[in-house]
């Protein structure tokens, strides 16, 4: 098997939670007052998943904390691998800057999903943009990438059964993969930060990839035990369009 790769609403703010809409920054003073930080403290918006959203390589393996603050509860750990043995790559989606201090929030891979937390900005590489955004609807069966807010790519997918769902929520792609393990899962892949809610087994512990197919005639439907299928065609179309980083709205 060989494999390749190229190359959220809610912050907690010293106990409270700041409310940022997507795309919108929080300039010096008001944003940061409200949520009881010191006058002076910074907080900006780095993504906004729709129409412009940052990823970074980490550069060390920094603790993850509650708050912006290594006096505050370790939440989770950046790590140079993925959970299937890929480079790591985490979206970044607010800073915080107060003095010389400066944190970043990312998202944390893992379960449960939806995990966030603060490391410093020096744990993190070079800040990479991406304006692509891709969305998977669960109901209609349907996918759709879009770049800079317009619709480039649209495909028929298929989902989780009912009984092991693909779970729903904000997402990222974390790599570009091929011959990933025969036909099954088809020519190309694009592993996820999403978790299979309960199954653990699979390869990288469980995590949500999209991929193709051997049996095209099952999609649209709900064939799958938790990732995204799509016919062999699409998601050829799709890994060559589709950039890692690029944010994920499955609903």
């Amino acid at each position: 098997m060989r494999r390749s790769i190229r190359s959220l609403g809610s912050v907690v703010l010293a106990g409270a939670s700041l409310l940022l809409a997507p795309g919108v920054c929080a300039a010096e003073g008001s944003a940061a007052r409200a949520a009881g930080e010191p006058e002076g403290a910074t907080v900006a918006s780095l993504s906004n998943f729709k129409t412009v959203s940052h990823w970074a390589y980490p550069q060390a393996q920094a603790a993850a904390h509650a708050r912006p603050s290594t006096r505050s509860r370790v939440v989770g750990r950046l790590r140079f691998l993925a959970a299937d043995g890929e480079a790591a790559l985490y979206l970044t989606l607010r800073s915080y800057t107060l003095g010389r201090s400066k944190w970043i929030l990312v998202s944390l891979p893992g379960r449960p999903n939806g995990m966030t937390g603060w490391v410093p900005a020096s744990a993190l590489g070079e800040l990479h943009a991406t304006h692509q955004y891709l969305r998977v609807d669960r109901e209609t069966l349907g996918a759709t990438l879009y770049r800079g807010g317009r619709a480039i790519w649209r495909a028929p997918v298929g989902v989780g059964r009912p009984t092991l769902p693909t779970p729903g929520g904000h997402f990222y792609v974390t790599g570009k993969l091929t011959a990933i393990g025969g036909p099954f899962y088809g020519p190309y892949a694009l592993p996820t930060s999403a978790y299979a809610p309960t199954l653990s087994e699979w390869p990288g512990g469980g995590t949500i990839t999209i991929h193709g197919t051997d049996e095209p005639q099952l999609i649209p439907g709900r064939p799958s035990h938790g990732c995204i299928r799509l016919r062999n065609s699409d998601i050829a179309r799709l890994w060559r369009l589709m950039s890692v980083g690029t944010p994920i709205e499955i609903v």
